[in-house]
C-alpha cells in the first residue's frame, strides 16, 4: 500500500468520522502517556510529548490507515533499566539510535521477517513484561512511602514487603474507586473510557476528602508544563553509541513487534491490508523526532488502534486529530493533571498488565507439553527474573535449536526395495532384509530437508552401504524440499567417494529448489545429467542395465522381478544369444 493510497477517496465525512475518533482516542491516550511514562522512571509530561508527536509521525509516515502510535506497556521494562543503568539522557540517545534502525530495517525491506519469530517468545515476554507492569504499580496501589525503584524484580518485591507497614487507606481507597469506575462504566457508557471516568473522579474525590494524604503527580514530579520543550539534539559520542547499541537493538525489535502486530490486528478489523516496510519506516522516524523534544520510544498501540477503528476512523487524519486533542489539553488542562493521584494511575496500568498477559494463549502452549511450551517458560522467567533482553535472545537462541532439534529428527533415510505386491511395485523399507537385498543396486529414499542440522546424520546413514561398494547407489529425493550448502557438501563427498570406488550415483525425483543448488555448485554436472531421473522406476531401469551379470549368476536375494532370469546361467545365456541376434 503505497503513502498516498491511504487518502485515496477522502471526503467530508470521512473527515467528521476520523475527528470523533481521533477526539476519543486522545482523550483515552492522555492518563495512559502519563502512566506509562511514570512506571518507565521519567516524568509523566514526557509521556503526554511522545503521543503528541509520536503519534502523529507515526499517523503520516505509516504503513497502516488506522495505528495509533504511542509509549505503550511493552516498553516500560526496557525503559526503566536504561534510565536506572544510563540515566534519561541516554535514554532519549537510545530511542533515537532505535529510530534509525526502525527505518534501515524498513528499508532493507525487513518488515516480513518479524512474523518469523517464534510465537512462544512473544508470548512469554509479552506475559513477563505485563507481571513487571502488575506488581510494579503494588506499591502505588497501596499508597507505600519510601519505596526506592531497582531494576530486578526480586529486589522490588522485596521493597514492597519491607514497606507494607506504610500502607496508606487513604491510597487504597482512592485506587478501589478508581478501579471499580474503570470496570463499571463500559457495562453503562459505551463512547467514555472507563480510565479516563475512573481517573477523574478518583481525583476530585481525592482532592476534596483526601488532600494532602494521598500521593500525586505533583507531589512527586513536580507540576506539569503546559508547553511543548524546545528542540534539544542529543551528544552523540562514539562512546555513547556503543554502550547504547543492545538496548537501542532491543528497542527497535521490541517497537517492530509491536507496531506490526498491531497493524495485523487492525488489518483484521478492517480486512485492509498495511504495509510493513512502510509502518517501519513510519515508526523509526517518530522516534527520531521525539527524542528531540524530550519523548521516550513509542510503538503502535494494538488497545488504541483497536479504540480508534471501533469510533469509526477512516484514514491516518484520526491519528493526527489524536496528537492535536492531547497537545490542546496539555496547554489548556496540563496545571490541573498535577492533582491526580499516583493511586488513581495505578490501576490503569494494572489493567492494562492484565489485558496484554496473553493469559489463555500462555496456558494454551503450556497445556500442549511441547518444546514450545518450555521456550515460552524460559521467555517468560528470563523477562521477570533477568531482563527483557536477555530472555529474548535466549528464547530466540531456544526456539532456533530446538526447531533444529525437530527438523533433525524429521529427516527419513531408509533402504529400500520394490514391493511386488503394490501398485506399481513401489519401494519400501520393509522389503530389505539380510536374505533380500541387491548386492549391486543400493536405493535409499531421502525424506525431509538436507540442511546443517541433520546432513551429518544423512552422511553416515549411507556409510555402511559404500564399505560394500555397491555397483550403482540410487537417491530418491523427491521428498527432499530444502537442500543448503551443509547437505550439499555432504552429499559431494558421497558423490565423491561413490566416482572413486566406482560406483555410479543416480537421482531421482529431486525437486526445483535443490536441484537449481546442485547446478550453481557443479555437483549437478559432477553427478552427470543423465543420472538425473524424473521416476524411481526409470532409474531402476538403467542401474539393471550397468549391473555386473556375472555376479548375478547364482544369487538367491532376488531383490528385483529381473533377478530370477539373471541369477539363472541358461536364462542368461539365452538373453545374451537374443541380445546378439538382435545386434546383427
Amino acid at each position: 500500500m503505497k503513502w498516498a493510497a491511504r487518502f485515496e477517496g477522502y471526503n467530508t465525512q470521512a473527515f467528521r468520522k476520523d475527528c470523533v475518533s481521533g477526539l476519543i482516542v486522545g482523550i483515552i491516550a492522555i492518563p495512559l502517556g502519563m502512566a506509562f511514562a511514570i512506571a518507565s522512571g521519567v516524568k509523566p509530561e514526557y509521556g503526554i510529548y511522545t503521543t503528541i508527536i509520536a503519534g502523529t509521525l507515526i499517523s503520516l509516515f505509516g504503513g497502516s490507515r488506522y495505528q495509533i502510535g504511542g509509549p505503550t506497556g511493552a516498553f516500560i521494562p526496557i525503559l526503566f533499566a536504561i534510565v536506572m543503568q544510563y540515566g534519561y539522557e541516554d535514554l532519549l540517545l537510545a530511542g533515537f539510535m532505535a529510530g534509525i534502525l526502525l527505518v534501515l530495517m524498513g528499508l532493507l525491506k525487513l518488515g516480513g521477517l518479524i512474523k518469523f519469530i517464534p510465537r512462544p517468545v512473544t508470548i512469554g515476554f509479552t506475559a513477563g513484561i505485563a507481571v513487571i507492569i502488575f506488581t510494579g504499580q503494588i506499591a502505588n496501589f497501596l499508597g507505600l512511602s519510601q519505596v526506592q525503584r531497582h531494576e530486578d524484580f526480586l529486589s522490588n518485591m522485596k521493597e514492597v514487603a519491607v514497606h507494607l507497614d506504610t500502607t496508606s487507606l487513604y491510597s487504597v481507597a482512592t485506587a478501589v474507586l478508581s478501579l471499580a469506575i474503570i470496570l463499571i462504566t463500559p457495562r453503562f457508557v459505551r463512547n467514555i473510557p472507563g480510565s479516563l471516568v475512573g481517573l477523574v473522579i478518583s481525583s476530585v474525590v481525592a482532592f476534596l476528602f483526601f488532600e494532602g494524604k494521598v500521593a500525586t503527580i505533583g507531589s512527586t514530579f513536580g507540576e506539569i508544563p503546559n508547553a511543548l520543550p524546545g528542540f534539544h539534539f542529543p551528544e552523540i559520542t562514539l562512546e555513547r553509541v556503543q554502550k547504547l547499541l543492545s538496548p537501542a537493538l532491543i528497542i527497535a525489535i521490541l517497537g517492530a513487534i509491536e507496531s506490526l502486530l498491531s497493524a495485523v490486528v487492525a488489518d483484521g478489523m478492517t480486512r485492509s491490508r498495511h504495509n510493513s516496510n512502510q509502518e517501519l519506516i513510519g515508526q523509526g522516524i517518530a522516534n527520531m523526532v521525539t527524542p528531540l523534544f524530550g519523548g521516550i520510544p513509542a510503538t503502535g498501540a494494538i488497545a488504541r488502534t483497536a479504540t480508534n477503528i471501533r469510533s469509526g476512523a477512516t484514514s491516518p487524519v484520526s491519528g493526527i486529530v489524536h496528537g492535536i486533542v492531547v497537545l490542546l489539553i496539555l496547554v489548556l488542562l496540563a496545571p490541573y493533571a498535577s492533582h491526580i493521584p499516583l493511586a488513581s494511575m495505578a490501576p490503569i496500568l494494572m489493567l492494562v498488565a492484565w489485558n496484554m498477559s496473553e493469559r489463555k494463549e500462555f496456558a494454551h502452549i503450556l497445556k500442549a507439553r511441547t518444546s514450545d511450551s518450555l521456550v515460552l517458560l524460559i521467555t517468560f522467567l528470563l523477562t521477570v527474573f533477568t531482563n527483557l533482553t536477555t530472555a529474548v535472545e535466549v528464547g530466540l537462541v531456544l526456539a532456533v535449536l530446538l526447531f533444529i532439534k525437530r527438523m533433525r529428527e524429521s529427516l527419513r533415510v531408509a533402504k529400500v526395495l520394490p514391493d511386488p505386491s503394490l501398485k506399481h511395485e513401489k519401494v519400501t523399507p520393509h522389503m530389505v532384509t539380510s536374505q533380500h537385498d541387491c548386492p549391486q543396486i543400493s536405493i535409499y529414499t531421502i525424506e525431509g530437508p538436507l540442511f546443517f542440522g541433520d546432513a551429518d546424520l544423512f552422511e553416515s546413514s549411507l556409510a555402511n552401504t559404500l564399505q560394500h561398494q555397491p555397483k550403482v547407489l540410487l537417491l530418491r529425493m523427491g521428498k527432499v524440499p530444502f537442500l543448503d550448502m551443509t547437505g550439499e557438501a555432504n552429499l559431494s563427498r558421497i558423490v565423491k567417494q561413490c566416482m572413486s570406488q566406482g560406483t555410479t550415483v543416480l537421482v531421482s525425483g529431486i525437486q526445483n529448489a535443490p536441484k537449481q543448488i546442485l547446478e550453481r555448485t557443479g555437483l549437478y554436472a559432477l553427478i552427470g545429467e543423465a543420472h538425473f531421473f524424473d521416476h524411481t522406476g526409470e532409474a531402476i531401469e538403467y542401474a539393471l542395465r550397468r549391473l555386473d551379470v556375472g555376479k548375478c549368476l547364482g544369487c538367491q536375494h532376488f531383490a528385483f522381478r529381473e533377478c530370477a532370469s539373471l541369477a539363472d546361467p541358461h536364462s542368461q545365456t539365452a538373453c545374451v544369444q537374443q541380445t546378439s541376434q538382435t545386434s546383427v
